[in-house]
């Protein structure tokens, strides 16, 4: 099982101080929180994908190769790809170039986000969201699996002969997610092409994520990918932690009151009740996610959201010293030891590759546009 974090990369006032970072600084610590993560013995670092104030991460091809350039073993992730306001060729291209630059340690989380006004800023409309998920997320899944596509579609112009380069390392696409937090097309969607499904586990009671993954899990079945129990699924999910659970309280309160996304609504104790959010000492936290597997089932990787609403970055430094050296060891030994040997792990480059029958060059050449053939010594 992966554990790790993810980032939505908000410039928020510390509510504590009334300091609010610059977008130069919020960068700077998202960056400083990947390389804290690969240090304390975490798997994966996401990153979200935002056009808008108050977040800064617009792009995260730049961050994620940024952060490859200056890691080993971490492996690299979107907290949300916008499928629905990107073009699936450019998607293509820019992550199977980071896919090479980081040998292989990234994967994708496709989603629609929750910022309505997206969509007229890159000339599309909301409320073809749906259909453009689905048409988009085809192109894309052909373009990393076909040398040469002819395509045509609704919502972009069509593509006559196209090959995207790069192409995919070792002739295998990256790995993708399918995230969403309420919309059951999108389970479906995962479930058609046999790719992870990932509940962002962070705003609604646990029933509603139960119902999403369960729909998942038995379409995903339905389709041939495997039996329920043998789908991938994520999880993210929130916690602030102190060894005292009432220091860890007193000390959140605060954030959580003013956060961007949840503030100003129901009270610290009732969405700590009624949702993921864990706000306490390390064992808490261990209980809460242990938890998650009740209602969800065997599941494949788990991140969490550590740096919202305006935590400074020591703060979360700490945070993530917990996570690494207290929760997730423990974590790992108890998920493992419940898991069934029929449940798959969570997929990686080499696992992938070794399912694909090994390493192949995918190289495309050129062909001579006079004789119609490749150069010679080179292959098609």
């Amino acid at each position: 099982m992966q554990f790790g974090v993810f980032t939505v990369g908000d410039v928020t006032v510390d509510p504590t101080t009334g300091r609010e970072p610059t977008e130069h600084e919020r960068i700077k610590a998202m960056v400083a929180i990947a390389l804290k993560a690969e240090e304390v013995g975490l798997d994966v670092f996401a990153a979200g994908e935002h056009h808008n104030p108050p977040f800064v991460p617009s792009s995260p091809t730049t961050m994620l190769g940024h952060i490859a350039a200056r890691t080993e073993r971490l492996l690299l992730s979107t907290a949300t790809t916008l499928i629905t306001t990107n073009d699936p060729v450019k998607i293509a291209e820019d992550y199977a170039m980071l896919q090479h630059l980081s040998d292989g340690r990234v994967d994708l989380m496709m989603g629609r986000g929750n910022t309505g006004p997206v969509y007229p800023w890159f000339g599309k409309d909301i409320r073809a969201g749906i259909p453009l998920a689905i048409e988009n997320y085809d192109l894309l899944h052909r373009l990393w699996r076909e040398d040469v596509v002819d395509w045509k579609g609704k919502y972009r112009t069509p593509l006559q002969s196209f090959t995207s380069t790069p192409r995919p390392l070792d002739g295998v696409p990256p790995f993708v997610w399918h995230g969403s937090i309420r919309s059951p097309e999108i389970a479906e969607q995962a479930a058609y092409y046999g790719d992870g499904f990932f509940a962002n586990h962070i705003f609604w009671p646990k029933e509603h994520t139960q119902r999403m993954v369960e729909l998942y899990r038995q379409r995903y079945a339905h389709y041939g990918h495997g039996t329920a129990d043998q789908a991938i699924v994520g999880l993210g999910g929130q916690v602030f932690m102190r060894r005292n659970s009432q220091a860890a309280v007193r000390e959140f309160r605060p954030y959580f009151d003013n956060a961007p996304v949840y503030g100003h609504g129901p009270s610290l104790e009732e969405f700590t009740r009624e949702t993921p959010l864990t706000v306490g000492s390390p064992q808490q936290v261990i209980d809460r996610t242990l938890g998650f597997r009740e209602y969800v089932g065997d599941y494949q990787r788990q991140l969490f959201l550590m740096d919202h609403a305006g935590l400074p970055l020591k703060t979360v430094l700490e945070q993530l010293d917990l996570l690494g050296e207290e929760v997730v060891p423990v974590l790992r030994k108890e998920f493992a030891a419940l898991s069934p040997a029929h449940v798959p792990e969570a997929p990686t480059h080499a696992s992938l590759v070794a399912a694909a029958g090994g390493v192949k060059d995918s190289t495309v050449h050129a062909v001579d546009d006079v004789t119609g053939k490749a150069p010679e010594g080179a292959t098609r």
